[in-house]
């Protein structure tokens, strides 16, 4: 398969749309598709649907380069699959079914041959499992009438373009050669490792990979609590440990968002329950930091006497820092609960200068506002605006969970 050809990306968010970028830059005929009628118009308006460093350069490029986006797909050699991948909320187990109706909409239009790339991010098996039935089912030989790869997505929100080109890749195909051939194309862009294995390898290494970080933030978090009970700085004693040149503890935080860490760890819970209780025990630990935040809150109130809840006001709504990504955002945890107990809690204020208006209620839009109607501000995220104008908030009570206020007087996690 040469440049020249055709590939299409379906799935149009916060993972294909970068690829199919890149690939389109890279000199490949490429075509974009969702669903999403409202989100195909604006990119062919020329605007991107949502906000990352280098993306609007990259998107006049591929612009430049012919890219297209359309709603249903169209025949080509090669489908790279970038849809979402929730999980069961009860069981645990991975919800397939986007993965699942994005490869029929190929079957549906696909000439024998074509390669399928899904870069979903899939609990080890969910190819075995679901893909593989779903394609026989149809009347498809995998590995005659199509073939499967997949090669798992690895960037992360607010340095995806660089990361898409720098961080190394995996390969996991049934046919070797049809490895060799998706390589070839990926090292159009990625100027990294790219590493050809077998299927079920890729899909465990991914998810592996999003745990490790999943259970090493647990056991900051944890050791947060540790310290907090005998009034110890935990940054103070992870900054030491650091030093070792065996240890690399993370930093603790207000929970664990986005929709990678928070959630491929439950792939394992859900496929291993016996087996993962390690990593089950990490996941309750970062879920259960949006609750601890909360009773911090209501600790620090008590301790100043302070009474009106509508004063207290959250900084940062995006699960991290210099994002307007909000997916499984600790903030929003704490919004739902605080929802359910508003006969007790009131209504808080919010303020984050990368999301839109209205998405909350107590949102505010105007930052000097923010600050003066809080007498408590709690940072639940570190963005550069805060940090450039954390003066503002100077003799207010300050809860930062992120370790980013330089005044001595402030509460720490």
């Amino acid at each position: 398969m040469g440049n020249s050809e055709q590939i299409c990306v379906v799935g149009l968010g916060y993972i294909g749309l970068p690829t199919a970028l890149v690939l389109a830059e890279a000199g490949n005929q490429v075509v974009g598709v969702d669903i999403n009628q409202e989100l195909v118009d604006t990119l062919r308006r020329g605007k991107t649907t949502f906000q990352e460093e280098g993306l609007t350069e990259l998107f006049a490029a591929a612009l430049a380069n012919g890219i297209r986006f359309e709603t249903i797909c169209p025949v080509a050699p090669l489908y790279i699959l970038a849809v979402p991948t929730p999980f069961d909320q009860i069981t645990k187990k991975i919800d397939p079914s986007f993965v699942v109706k994005a490869v029929e909409s190929v079957l549906d239009v696909c000439k024998q041959g074509a390669i399928l790339v899904i870069e979903s991010t899939i609990s080890p098996g969910t190819v075995e499992k679901y893909i593989r039935p779903a394609i026989i089912s149809r009347g498809y030989q995998p590995g005659l009438d199509v073939h499967l790869v997949h090669a798992p997505e690895r960037i992360i929100p607010g340095d995806m373009i660089r990361e898409l080109r720098y961080n190394a890749r995996i390969i996991g195909a049934d046919d070797r050669q049809i490895g060799e051939t998706v390589k070839a194309i990926y090292a159009g862009f990625c100027e990294n490792e790219i590493v050809v294995t077998d299927i079920k390898t890729a899909e465990m290494t991914k998810v592996v990979e999003n745990t490790f970080r999943d259970v090493n933030i647990a056991f900051a978090n944890e050791l947060a609590k540790i310290c907090r009970q005998d009034e110890l700085d935990v940054y103070e004693i992870i900054r030491i440990a650091n030093m070792h040149p065996r240890v690399n503890i993370l930093q603790p935080g207000p929970g664990v968002g986005g929709h990678c860490i928070s959630v491929d760890p439950w792939f394992l819970v859900g496929d291993y329950p016996e087996l993962s209780l390690l990593i089950h025990e990490a996941r309750k630990v970062n879920d259960s930091m949006p609750d601890y935040v909360l009773r911090r809150v209501r600790w620090i109130m008590d301790e100043h006497g302070l009474t009106d809840i509508s004063r207290i006001g959250f900084y940062g709504i995006t699960y991290k820092e210099d994002v307007d990504d909000t997916r499984e955002s600790p903030t929003l945890q704490i919004y739902e609960a605080m929802r359910e107990r508003l006969g007790v809690m009131g209504i808080v204020k919010y303020y984050d200068p990368l999301c839109a208006p209205g998405m909350l209620e107590g949102q505010m839009d105007d930052f000097d506002a923010f600050v003066e109607q809080c007498d408590l501000v709690v940072i639940m995220v570190g963005h550069a605006h805060i940090r450039q104008n954390i003066d503002k908030i100077r003799g207010k009570v300050i809860l930062d969970t992120r370790n980013i206020c330089p005044f001595p007087e402030c509460y720490q996690i």
